[in-house]
C-alpha cells in the first residue's frame, strides 16, 4: 500500500496537481468515479451483473482503480491510514451487527 501511495504522490507531483487535491475536491472526484462504477451496471439484471462480459469487466476494473487512487489521495492528504480505518470500521460494524442477530437479514442496526 505504501508503494502505491508513493507512486500516486510521484504521479501527482510530476503534473503539479497537489494544489488541486484539496480534501473537498478529492471527495467530490471520489464520488464521481464511484458513480462511474455504478454506470457500468446500469440496466443490467442482478444475474447479468454476476457474469460481466470482458469489456464491461474491464470498465469496472478501470473505475475501481480510479476510486482507489482518489481514496488513497484523500486519505494521504488527511493523514489517515486507510487500512487502519477499514480495520476500525470493521470492528465497529462487528459490534453494530452481531452475526447471531443479523445473519441473513438486511435490516439496519437500529431496526433489530
Amino acid at each position: 500500500m505504501d508503494e502505491l501511495v508513493q507512486a500516486i504522490r510521484a504521479f501527482n507531483g510530476e503534473r503539479d496537481w497537489e494544489r488541486f487535491h484539496t480534501p473537498k475536491n478529492l471527495a467530490m472526484a471520489l464520488c464521481v468515479e464511484a458513480g462511474e462504477i455504478v454506470e457500468q451496471f446500469q440496466w443490467l439484471t442482478p444475474e447479468q451483473s454476476e457474469t460481466l462480459p470482458p469489456e464491461i469487466l474491464k470498465g469496472v476494473s478501470d473505475e475501481i482503480g480510479d476510486v482507489l487512487i482518489y481514496l488513497l489521495n484523500l486519505a494521504d492528504r488527511l493523514g489517515i491510514d486507510p487500512l487502519q480505518a477499514a480495520r476500525d470500521k470493521l470492528e465497529q460494524n462487528r459490534n453494530k451487527y452481531p452475526a447471531d442477530r443479523v445473519r441473513g437479514k438486511t435490516l439496519k442496526y437500529s431496526e433489530y
